[in-house]
């Protein structure tokens, strides 16, 4: 409780030194492109750590990397303080104070836990750490996940992410469980059965047992490429007794990765570990192909970073242009176009995904969380946004995020009353004496105040 009166004091003093200089005249103000920087930059350190946990593909990675570093060098270009007066503006400071609290709202309550209750310090032991946290925060959004999946056990999209976040927690038993879910519904695809396999070696403490190798199987026979397939049918070989073939497969999967992948040490140290183990000297290692990007990224323009990630879209379109009923092709493109921030396009692929799956309530729910993300908070939610939130809201009356989103369309479009029963109802829903609960009730009554009411 102390520590969230904390939080809320410390919210309130960063909120009143943004909004402090509108209700007086000044001469200028300090640029927002340092806290872009850090922003980005954790962003980046985040999808390392994506890349570490096997939660990401290589390619995936690179092009989510790519477009943080664009956004960076164009923070640093912008970094110049700006200079001119500011007048007065109580109008504007409410409406900063809206948009910055909102914001906070917004992105928490789409990947935060407003549910979590408080944990008492003395339950501790010594503080938990930021990795701690975050690890609490997936095992209750899993376990949330799990229990939706008990009233809809056909959403093949939920089982996958069911073990994508079990895998992600080390609860290996409970990841092959949630793939073989997804693989019995129909997804048979590289990804999902090399997954399987791997969280059956995984849940075998690393032995690639023969149902795990029948999985790397099919994977490979789905995709001839599949990385995973090919790494875990290596290690097989070296567990039968066969370091050379093992040695041999990993040296091809070498060659077909580029020469700047993260992944090549992984694969470089196994080949050493095989070699030594079985007495045999550490061969040279299979150079790979040409690098995806430059060694250091800042070598490239704006317009080339631009080009590449574009042409990685352009070939995820193309590939969903020759296989349209791919559900989940459709899905990763729209999250694709909304980190480019093409918002039609991205709304496009959405529709084509709950085209295909119109009685799926995850989709409408996840192209919503995708594309609020990908919202410029300087410009209004598109009518199609609106739309696909209400739609959203139908089937899931009391979503906290789409609640949040509706209200800020509300006040965007100057209906104060609409905005005050949307986050009314949002209060509802949220524990009573949350710092999220509070925070709406702020900005309730800042609403309340600018509309003279």
């Amino acid at each position: 409780m102390i520590l969230a009166f904390l939080l809320a004091a410390i919210a309130f003093l960063t909120l009143l030194a943004i909004v402090a200089p509108l209700l007086r005249s000044g001469r200028g103000a300090a640029p927002r492109a340092s806290y872009d920087q850090a922003v980005y930059r954790d962003q980046l350190r985040e999808v390392d750590r994506d890349i570490e946990r096997g939660l990401v593909t290589p390619d995936e990675a690179g092009a989510a990397r790519l477009e943080i570093q664009r956004r960076l060098l164009a923070t640093e270009r912008d970094a110049v303080p700006a200079a001119g007066g500011r007048s007065y503006s109580p109008v504007l400071a409410t409406i900063v104070f809206l948009l910055v609290a909102g914001g906070s709202i917004g992105t928490y309550l789409w990947i935060g836990t407003p549910g979590l209750p408080d944990m008492p310090f003395a339950s501790r032991g010594n503080e938990a750490s930021s990795a701690d946290r975050r690890a609490l925060a997936l095992q209750q959004q899993a376990d949330q996940l799990a229990a939706q999946l008990k009233a809809n056990p056909s959403d093949t999209q939920g089982w996958q992410r069911l073990g994508g976040m079990n895998a992600a927690l080390g609860r290996w038993d409970d990841a092959a469980a949630a793939y073989r879910h997804a693989i019995d519904l129909g997804q048979t695809d590289a990804d999902t059965t090399g997954s399987y396999g791997e969280a059956l070696v995984m849940a075998a403490g690393g032995t690639v047992t023969p149902a795990a190798e029948a999985e790397f199987r099919k994977a490979l026979a789905a995709d001839p490429k599949s990385g995973v397939a090919r790494y875990y049918l290596a290690i097989a070989a070296n567990q039968a007794g066969e370091p050379q073939k093992a040695i041999d497969l990993l040296q091809r999967l070498l060659a077909d990765m580029p020469a700047d992948s993260p992944l090549r040490a992984q694969v470089g140290g196994r080949i050493a570990d095989i070699a030594r183990g079985a007495g045999m000297k550490v061969p040279e290692l299979a150079k790979g192909t040409a690098p995806a990007t430059p060694a250091n990224a800042d070598e490239m323009s704006d317009a080339q970073r631009q080009a590449m990630i574009q042409g990685m879209v352009a070939r995820l379109a193309e590939k969903q242009r020759a296989d349209p009923t791919n559900l989940d092709g459709w899905i990763r493109l729209g999250r694709a176009y909304a980190v480019l921030h093409e918002t039609e396009k991205a709304e496009d692929a959405y529709d084509k995904a709950m085209a295909l799956k119109p009685d799926d309530a995850s989709i409408p729910l996840q192209a919503a969380q995708d594309l609020t993300r990908a919202q410029d908070p300087r410009a209004p939610l598109s009518p199609r946004l609106v739309a696909l939130l209400r739609k959203v809201q139908a089937t899931n009356p009391k979503e906290p995020a789409v609640l949040w989103y509706l209200g800020v369309a509300a006040v965007q479009a100057k209906h104060p009353d609409d905005a005050k029963r949307y986050w009314t109802d949002l209060l509802g829903v949220l524990p009573p004496s949350s710092q999220d609960a509070r925070t709406v009730q702020a900005a309730l009554d800042m609403l309340a105040k600018a509309s003279g009411g």
